[in-house]
């Protein structure tokens, strides 16, 4: 008895939910088509953003992807050994051609190059007289080309001593940026000590691979467009400036090497890069590919149409053609100085009521434009 009580009760609760089902099918979705009936057709409209369709120029590029290098890079080693006594640099300086970068305790050399000075006075002085000599018959000839050699000897000592002199001096090479250094006045260097870096980074080096088949593509002289991500939003550019004559057999794939404008030294030398390497560019009628939504093979765009005293959106199928930096080509479906929606797309659908940010609404137009005949009319003038 209990089990068919049981049963009956479960066969109840299966009817009233069946019936819930089909009540709620019935009587709710026929409340909201009601409801929505208007909003598709006239109510509350959209707010969204448009651009028009114009034409622009459109690059066919290549990416690739490289490190940054220094456009001209030493190491600053000393010619010479010995203690500190000054350092010219802070890390991170920019310095020019020449300047001191250090300075090495030179008492010695000094002494030097006043004793070969000395040395030099005195053997052209000799020679001099002995010419004087020479003249009067005073004198042999071998006397005066043994002074001569003197002479010569002399002077090459002084040259050594001036240039031991001027080694105890590191200055800089070319104009560029200076890396870390550890060392300080009072430290001992030796011969061959790398003290500091010195980079040129007015314009940077990249290189990168590129896939065999565009060998015979790019050249010397193509546009080259980079980008870093410590820099979001900015772009640099550049130029290939050197091809490699080599295929790798592995990679079927060759170097190349461009030349990026960096004035304002804002890349820094073995920073990772994005390459994009334009090899043609036309103008054609272009979008923003935010504005186009995929449907299968049949992408769309909604494009801003005035009915009336509103504006609604038509769905407008479109043929794509090149694609480049955040553009895409429209060969087919849209002409020139169409507004197409960029702003606000999954809010809306074909035949929507639409309020374009920034632009009037063709009945609000007109509902500004009555107050000011009804004025006209009560000053007694009247508006044609």
């Amino acid at each position: 008895m209990r089990v068919s009580i049981q049963f009956g009760m479960l066969v109840a609760l299966g009817v009233v939910a069946i019936g819930g089902f089909y009540g709620w099918e019935t009587y709710g979705t026929a409340g909201q088509d009601a409801t929505a009936g208007p909003s598709r057709k006239g109510g509350r409209a959209v707010n969204v953003e448009t651009v028009p369709a114009d034409y622009r120029d459109l690059n066919v590029v290549v990416e690739a992807v490289g490190s940054t290098l220094a456009l001209r890079s030493v190491e600053i080693t000393p010619l010479a050994s010995g203690r500190v006594t000054k350092v010219g640099f802070t890390s991170g300086d920019q310095v020019k051609a020449g300047a001191e970068l250090l300075r090495l305790d030179d008492v010695i050399q000094q002494a030097d190059v006043i004793e070969a000075n000395a040395r030099l006075r005195e053997a052209t002085n000799m020679l001099k007289r002995s010419e004087t000599l020479k003249k009067q018959n005073a004198t042999s000839t071998a006397t005066v080309e043994s002074l001569v050699a003197k002479v010569a000897i002399a002077q090459a000592d002084q040259d050594r001593a001036a240039k031991r002199l001027r080694d105890r001096v590191v200055t800089a090479p070319f104009s560029g940026v200076v890396g870390f250094s550890s060392v300080e006045p009072g430290a001992r260097v030796d011969v061959g000590n790398v003290v500091t870096v010195l980079d040129d980074l007015l314009s940077v080096k990249v290189e990168f691979s590129l896939p065999e088949g565009l060998f015979g593509t790019v050249g010397l002289g193509k546009k080259v467009i980079a980008v870093a991500a410590p820099f979001p939003g900015r772009v640099f550019n550049g130029t290939i400036d050197t091809i490699d004559s080599r295929i790798d057999p592995v990679s079927r794939s060759f170097k190349a090497r461009a030349i990026i404008t960096n004035e304002d030294r804002a890349l820094a030398a073995g920073m990772f890069v994005h390459l994009s390497v334009v090899l043609d560019a036309k103008k054609a009628l272009a979008v923003p590919e935010e504005s186009i939504i995929a449907d299968g093979n049949r992408p769309y765009v909604f494009v801003v149409e005035t009915a009336g005293d509103q504006q609604r959106v038509s769905q407008r199928h479109i043929s794509i053609g090149r694609r480049s930096f955040g553009y895409a080509e429209i060969t087919e479906g849209l002409v020139d100085g169409e507004a197409v929606v960029v702003r606000g797309v999954q809010k809306i659908r074909d035949g929507a009521v639409v309020a374009v940010k920034g632009q009037p609404s063709p009945g609000k137009t007109k509902d500004k434009a009555a107050p000011s005949k009804k004025r006209d009319d009560a000053t007694g003038s009247s508006v044609r």
